[in-house]
């Protein structure tokens, strides 16, 4: 029988021991996340965007690199090794360094912080010679039926490509060649916008060059895609599910022209579907998940839910399955065991999200206004309060301001990719979370924004919004000028 998002409420939480809320609190919360209508003053705690947990702004590129601020001494140390995990650059096997070697043979990154520099957003290459540091290729190809099918409702069946597997991998350790080269083109479109302003949006076009295993199969489904900031993740892992699922509205019963709609996810952990919660599609259903998928498919490092030590290796490629792998009984058999496994995930969890900044100014505040009633909060929902978590007092009962809903949206053709993945169409992406977008330039040295890093600025990122944002999208276009304005200091001051 295949699993509805009513029934993945009691599912998707058990990654963390919870804490039931009392009726008074889920009374309280209940008021305190309900969207203001006061934009004359900010409102309480608005500047603690992380609760307890929010760290202050630093004019460094490292304000993203900081520990949660409630953070344990005992455990700000294990918050330290993991980050050394994280910079840890892997070697090839066979190596001296029995700690450190598994990488690839094929991979993307020698370590996680080569993609997400300084924690921050990645970014696609300029030119078609540029190399695609921060950036990977997920590949598929449609399916009449998997294993998944059966098990969750509106799944859609893919597999991965016969010679390429799940992503496109443009390195490989000595005597393996790189799958393919990485090239991004780009066209540019003006958009004429209200008072005569003119903005240039680039569509990008993605190509597959230097293939080092023979041909892609001919009905492949690319999607090209940059790795995302990583604050804040703990507490958007700590939101109750049900709280999620409450916004959803899949057949748009409300006639708000919005229909978001959860990714229902099977986690190899608990052997079940759970709701979807990271990744651009929501295609994980944990941090910790998504920390041994980014490990295996990424890095091509073995981990004890990802056992094989040649990575995203297919059967075709004979000579990557048959290489020296690292895995190692002291590392659980494979080549980062359990350990460091949670190690690397406590770290992840626990990238502390910084304070708002000017958010009581009179433009914020107007900006903020705007944003509310061109009717982005629809998806971008402003406030969550996170579970109640004995042994997560970081993320435990946190009143936290992400400005996601963590659910699917059809955000048009013209941001589509055409790849399915879980529950999700070719047309849907997961609501990003939009705290800490303001520091993108201070931490990553750009501003480049959208699943794809196409956007060069915030305006352009809202201007390519279409199918369910569409409405809004126009409101943008055709508002007066200084409102537009102040709508973008609003989203500079997350």
């Amino acid at each position: 029988m295949c699993a509805t998002s009513s029934a993945i409420a009691e599912l998707a939480d058990l990654h963390m021991p919870v804490v039931p809320r009392t009726a008074d609190e889920t009374a309280r919360i209940a008021n305190i996340t309900t969207p203001t209508q006061d934009f004359t003053q900010a409102e309480r705690f608005e500047a603690n965007a992380a609760g307890a947990a929010t760290v202050r702004p630093s004019a460094t590129a490292d304000v993203f690199s900081q520990p949660s601020a409630n953070i344990s001494f005992e455990r700000e140390l294990e918050f330290k090794v993991g980050n050394g995990l994280f910079k840890k650059l892997w070697v090839s096997s066979p190596s001296s360094t029995l700690a450190s070697d598994g990488l690839g043979p094929l991979y993307n990154a020698r370590s996680c912080q080569r993609c997400h520099l300084k924690d921050g957003r990645g970014h696609a290459p300029e030119t078609p010679q540029d190399a695609a540091t921060s950036l990977l290729v997920r590949v598929s190809i449609p399916a009449t039926k998997n294993t998944l099918t059966d098990e969750i409702a509106e799944y859609i069946a893919t597999a991965p490509d016969p010679t390429y597997g799940g992503q496109i991998q443009d390195f490989g350790v000595a005597g393996h060649p790189a799958e393919a080269r990485i090239a991004i083109t780009y066209d540019e479109t003006p958009v004429t916008l209200s008072e005569d302003e003119t903005v240039s949006l680039r569509k990008p076009t993605l190509a597959l060059t230097d293939l080092g295993y023979g041909p892609l199969h001919a009905d492949v489904m690319t999607s090209a895609r940059v790795a995302p900031q990583m604050i804040g993740l703990g507490l958007l892992d700590a939101i109750p599910s049900a709280d999620i699922l409450a916004g959803a509205d899949p057949d748009d019963a409300d006639g708000d022209g919005i229909s978001g709609r959860p990714n229902i996810v099977w986690s190899e952990v608990y052997d079940q579907p759970m709701l979807g919660r990271f990744g651009l599609k929501a295609g994980m259903p944990s941090v910790w998940e998504q920390s041994a998928g980014a490990f295996h498919g990424d890095i091509g490092i073995s981990t004890p839910l990802h056992t094989a030590g040649y990575g995203d290796c297919t059967a075709n490629q004979t000579a990557c399955r048959n290489a020296p792998d690292g895995n190692t009984p002291a590392h659980d058999n494979a080549e980062i065991g359990q350990i460091g496994l949670e190690l690397v995930s406590f770290y992840s969890a626990n990238l502390a999200v910084p304070a708002r900044r000017d958010y009581d100014s009179p433009e914020v505040l107007r900006g903020k206004q705007v944003f509310y009633e061109t009717g982005c909060t629809r998806c971008h929902t402003p406030k969550f309060v996170t579970h109640r978590l004995d042994d997560q007092p970081e993320q435990s009962f946190q009143l936290i301001w992400p400005y996601t809903d963590m659910l699917l949206h059809d955000m048009g053709a013209g941001l589509a990719d055409n790849r399915p993945e879980a529950r999700a169409t070719g047309l849907e992406w997961r609501t990003p979370p939009l705290w800490g977008i303001g520091l993108t330039q201070q931490v990553s040295g750009h501003t480049y924004f959208l699943h794809d890093g196409r956007a060069r600025s915030l305006l352009e990122a809202v201007l390519w919004h279409g199918g369910e944002a569409q409405a809004a999208r126009d409101r943008v276009v055709s508002m007066p000028k200084p409102d537009r304005e102040s709508l973008i200091r609003f989203l500079e001051s997350l």
